[in-house]
């Protein structure tokens, strides 16, 4: 692999994102922060065990234009905005528009579809599993160190053929950094008890506390016990990290309950 290349697939900018003006009232409170973009070293170059790629919005159309020293185009930013737009409805339980912005990013910049895990997050909760799984294994592909789109590909591949065979199709990926997420890793892929994950984690972090929460009431969802679901990802709501951060996954985590009519006030 080319050194450009192997920068495209590892480097990717950081962004905070400001809500754009919401056509509709948010159905929960949302963290108010300020736009700045700028770019950093790959993961494993900068205290991975504080960042969440989650807070990274994808643009391989920048880097390359970055590295080859491109002006980019107006169909490169209005992709970016229509990412930014997509990630905004997402944090405001506006599910379908948000697929609607992401869908609309790939048309403006086809190079965008392989890192649009946002988008695989989306189609999850619209029942449209197979295109999720899609979504998920291409980001893999890019990068194969990605603990999470693993994990969330299992989630939609479980919803369509089942756990075991989910299993089988399993996507193995590099070491994670967090601790959490290497325990969470392997209990979606060998099987495990998700009460023991996040006993683990119980007076950590606050960030690994959310974390296990989370993936346990996933590992659960994925298992067909939605009483258990509910309870740990309820859980992962109300976490002092789920209320402040402003992590993109916070945000899921809320939206989950949204969309299974689960009260987390």
């Amino acid at each position: 692999m080319s050194m450009s290349m192997s920068i495209i697939h590892n480097l990717k900018p950081t962004t905070t994102t400001t809500l754009l003006s919401p056509s509709i009232s948010s159905p929960f409170p949302l963290p108010s922060s300020s736009s700045s973009s700028s770019f950093k070293p790959p993961i494993f170059c900068s205290n991975p065990s504080n960042l969440s790629r989650r807070l990274f919005l994808p643009s391989v159309s920048g880097i390359w234009d970055a590295i080859t020293g491109g002006s980019g185009n107006n169909n490169t930013n209005e992709a970016l905005l229509a990412i930014r737009r997509g990630m905004s409805l997402f944090r405001q339980g506006e599910v379908l528009g948000s697929v609607v912005e992401f869908d609309k990013a790939i048309q403006l910049d086809p190079r965008q579809k392989a890192y649009l895990w946002q988008r695989g997050l989306s189609l999850y909760y619209l029942d449209r599993f197979e295109e999720g799984a899609e979504q998920f294994r291409l980001d893999v592909a890019q990068n194969p160190n990605d603990t999470e789109e693993s994990i969330w590909c299992f989630l939609c591949e479980a919803q369509l053929y089942g756990v075991d065979e989910a299993r089988k199709r399993y996507l193995e990926v590099g070491r994670d950094p967090r601790p959490v997420m290497r325990e969470t890793y392997n209990m979606f892929k060998d099987g495990g008890d998700p009460e023991k994950l996040v006993g683990a984690f119980s007076n950590s972090r606050e960030s690994d506390y959310f974390y296990a929460s989370l993936y346990a009431g996933l590992y659960y969802e994925s298992q067909n016990e939605s009483d258990a679901a509910k309870v740990h990802i309820v859980a992962a709501c109300k976490s002092l990290y789920g209320q402040r951060s402003d992590d993109y996954m916070a945000s899921l985590s809320k939206v989950h309950c949204l969309c299974r009519n689960w009260n987390f006030s």
